[in-house]
């Protein structure tokens, strides 16, 4: 179930970085690059997980 999470949680932060990335404000358009990265790594461990078991 853990695994599910992450990669919903991650494909969810990665979209909304990148929607982001797209306005006028540098600001957050750096906020967008970092919530991109966080929605990467996110998957990745669910992918993990997944490969692992829920166990860890």
């Amino acid at each position: 179930m853990g695994e599910l999470v992450d990669k919903i949680k991650g494909n969810v932060n990665e979209a909304v970085g990148k929607a982001k990335q797209h306005s006028d404000n540098p600001d957050t358009q750096a906020d967008g690059a970092a919530q991109e990265v966080k929605g990467k790594a996110q998957q990745t461990a669910g992918k993990i997980k997944g490969a692992l078991g829920d166990d860890i």
